[in-house]
């Protein structure tokens, strides 16, 4: 694989190759496997043989690590029973070896729009498998979230991004609770207007979110810049502090925020600005 290709532009599988070691990848209940959701056919929707989740052992600069990447373009990388089940399981895994003295790293390669409508409370309950999970793994090690195609990062699953010990984003990534379809169903479209792609990324996008501080790293989407940054961020082990426990101060700043005025990229820069934290 080419290392100055597009990060973006990858599968969930390819995502996993590029990070882990040459060599050293190990795909834990694969396609092979046929480990899919029961619930996707009955309702006349062809299921996926890995159901979108793609889990992988190996090494990371020679130290033991798994990767986990979600497929974005399958069900808009939606998480249900048995997605969440693997993701969660494999996080509980690399918990338990570390508690063995096998330290082992873990990387979420996170695509996704939440949970799977169609499994609803069984998606739920796996989305909080996993946040228990992250919270339980980075204790021992850097829990490294990666975010970087336009599907972003939203619903349950950016909890679980929020609940890294770092985050990683390109400009093309977005990051938020509520995705814009969503929003606009709820709140009107002008309050948010699904369509504008300039205001939902000037809002929920890789260079705000990173402005904002509630991501660590911007990078471009290149291959070799992805491993560099995410190098670093193993490199820099548990954080003193997680960002979610600084929870305090966010909310402090959310009962400071204007909601009278409609928000835009420069308004949540200069409210969220680094130099607060």
């Amino acid at each position: 694989m080419r290392n100055d290709r597009s990060f973006i532009e990858l599968k969930a599988r390819e995502r996993a190759q590029a990070l882990l070691d040459n060599g050293s990848y190990r795909e834990l209940l694969g396609p092979f496997e046929e480990i899919m959701s029961p619930w996707l056919a009955p309702q006349g929707i062809v299921p996926q043989s890995d159901d979108g989740m793609v889990v992988a052992k190996g090494t990371i600069n020679a130290r033991s690590a798994v990767v986990i990447a979600i497929e974005g373009s399958f069900q808009g990388g939606s998480m249900g029973e048995v997605s969440g089940a693997k993701m969660a399981a494999a996080l509980e895994l690399a918990a338990d070896d570390n508690r063995n003295n096998i330290p082992t790293q873990a990387v979420l390669c996170l695509e996704t729009g939440g949970v799977r409508l169609q499994e609803a409370n069984l998606g739920l309950a796996a989305i909080a498998d996993i946040h228990a999970a992250i919270v339980d793994l980075r204790r021992y090690t850097p829990v490294v979230g990666i975010i970087t195609g336009t599907v972003g990062c939203f619903g349950g699953m950016s909890i679980a991004a929020a609940l890294c010990s770092y985050l990683i984003v390109t400009p093309e990534a977005r990051l938020g609770l509520n995705g814009p379809q969503v929003i606009e169903q709820e709140a009107g479209i002008t309050e948010y207007d699904s369509r504008d792609r300039p205001f939902i990324w000037g809002i929920t996008g890789g260079e705000v979110r990173y402005e904002s501080g509630l991501v660590d790293t911007l990078i471009g989407d290149g291959i070799n810049a992805v491993k560099s940054a995410m190098n670093d961020a193993l490199a820099q082990g548990v954080p003193a502090q997680h960002r979610s426990d600084k929870y305090a101060d966010f909310l402090a700043r959310l009962n400071r925020f204007d909601t009278h005025q409609q928000a835009d990229s420069t308004q949540i820069k200069r409210f969220f600005a680094r130099r607060e934290e």
